[in-house]
């Protein structure tokens, strides 16, 4: 799990996909952060993903970086202790200008069931589960 943590930290930019009724939607997520041996990410209550994660939990995960890229399937699961929305905080304090950790907005999800595949071209793909 750490080398998938890793990697989402260095590339910087990942995108996230989700399904919204029956269509794909992706968008740039920028925070990964470990709370109690879990990848979790952050968004808001009142943005679309929100509502579509909530509806269909199941997400893909892919960010590129120094000619390797990443795809990780898992079930994006809502952790809704404010201990887990404040170590994302602390994790990003530039979040502390959009949202609080009880502010009523802000969601940490962390992934479950999780398999990740680092490829690049000259290598064979490597799985990682957790």
């Amino acid at each position: 799990m750490k080398e998938v943590y890793d990697f989402l930290k260095e590339s910087g930019t990942y995108y996230l996909a989700t399904i919204d009724e029956g269509k794909p939607r992706v968008r740039p997520f920028g925070t990964a952060n470990v709370f109690e041996g879990k990848i979790y990410f952050q968004t808001g209550k009142a943005k679309n993903v929100s509502k579509q994660l909530k509806a269909n939990p199941n997400i893909e995960i892919c960010a590129m970086d120094s000619g390797k890229w990443i795809r990780i399937s898992a079930v994006a699961v809502e952790d809704d202790r404010i201990e887990a929305r404040e170590s994302m905080l602390n994790a990003y304090p530039a979040l502390q200008t959009m949202y609080q950790a009880n502010d009523g907005n802000m969601q940490v999800f962390y992934l479950k069931d999780a398999v990740a595949t680092i490829s690049s071209f000259p290598t064979t793909p490597r799985v990682i589960q957790f």
